[in-house]
């Protein structure tokens, strides 16, 4: 790819982040002008700001910046577990995260926990679901001199079903009252993201932490036996490739529950533009995601305001005939 073109992408990448990001502050049941959402930013430490200012900085802008980080933590996750598992379908709730995550969120409603006490249940479920994937395909993990990708795939796609069938349980036992709150969780919802920041900090330790060994992404997209070759430490790199997948699915889904599709699409459509080369890849994946996410977010708080709809039926409604028309231009 010629230097211009990738020029050309990422301003237009960044340029939709901030427009998205501007309409996101002056958007919503009380509309404000660009200008005014933007001058809230400046009374962050006002002793007496108006209620415009607190509409921003405490409803609007957490809510942005929390749907920002789990967009670009899905879209982070399913670049890297495509290249993981070498397959284009492989998505960030492939391996079963998100399902161990709603399992126990949903038991903590149940149990009328405070929304604390939910992102602690979903957070300790989303790491009982990744250790229990380690723990049985550890071998395959560590190099046991075969491609690690079908069986942590299916050991993934056993545990996600089992998951499903405990989450279909609690909400046959739930009581009426408590039943639409957790349907919202599941589908994606953002109305309770009151702190953004872990899901920040965890984007930021993510990119730092595969940027380094995207070069070696790169050659183990080739295959095992390539990689070795050529000197690619492939079981440490397997087993950190897919911690840093698991673990930014999982903060993703304790900060704003299942949002689905993002994972999936954000990655095949920059590879249009990008081609594979995980070195542009996977920052660019991280940045058009936390721009779909909240893009998505937006239009599920305007569409029927003053009511909201789930965002991950936003992301799904438009992700899916996107996808259909990708598999349909794809040549055979």
């Amino acid at each position: 790819m010629n230097a211009a073109r990738a020029s050309a992408i990422w301003i237009a990448l960044g340029i939709a982040a901030l427009a998205v990001l501007v309409a996101s502050l002056a958007m919503g049941s009380v509309a404000l002008p660009p200008m005014r959402a933007l001058s809230a930013l400046l009374h962050a430490h006002a002793t007496t700001p108006d209620i415009a200012d607190e509409i921003v900085l405490t409803l609007r802008l957490p809510r942005a910046l929390a749907g920002f980080a789990c967009g670009a933590l899905l879209a982070l996750a399913g670049a890297l577990l495509q290249v993981l598992l070498r397959n284009p379908l492989a998505e960030p709730y492939v391996l079963g995260v998100s399902g161990g995550a709603a399992t126990f969120a949903l038991i903590a409603m149940l149990a009328s926990s405070p929304w604390w006490g939910v992102d602690l249940a979903a957070c300790s479920g989303a790491l009982a679901s990744i250790l229990l994937v380690l723990g049985l395909a550890r071998r395959d993990l560590w190099g046991s001199g075969q491609d690690a990708s079908p069986r942590l795939l299916l050991t993934g796609v056993v545990l996600a079903s089992g998951w499903g069938a405990l989450i279909t349980l609690i909400l046959s036992i739930a009581p009426e009252n408590r039943l639409r709150g957790m349907i919202f969780w599941l589908t994606g919802d953002l109305n309770g993201a009151a702190a953004p920041w872990p899901a920040l900090i965890a984007l930021a330790a993510a990119i730092v932490l595969i940027l380094p060994v995207a070069p070696q992404l790169n050659v183990l997209l080739r295959g095992d036996a390539a990689a070795l070759a050529l000197g690619v430490p492939v079981a440490r790199l397997r087993v950190r490739v897919y911690l840093l997948a698991s673990l930014a699915a999982a903060a993703a889904v304790t900060t704003a529950g299942t949002i689905g599709f993002v994972g999936l699409v954000v990655p095949h459509l920059l590879r249009l533009a990008f081609g594979n080369d995980q070195r542009m890849l996977v920052p660019a994946a991280a940045l058009a995601g936390g721009v779909a996410v909240m893009a998505a977010d937006l239009a599920a708080r305007t569409v029927i305001a003053p009511a909201q709809l789930p965002v991950g039926v936003i992301t799904a409604m438009i992700g899916v005939p996107m996808f259909l028309w990708m598999l349909l231009r794809r040549p055979r």
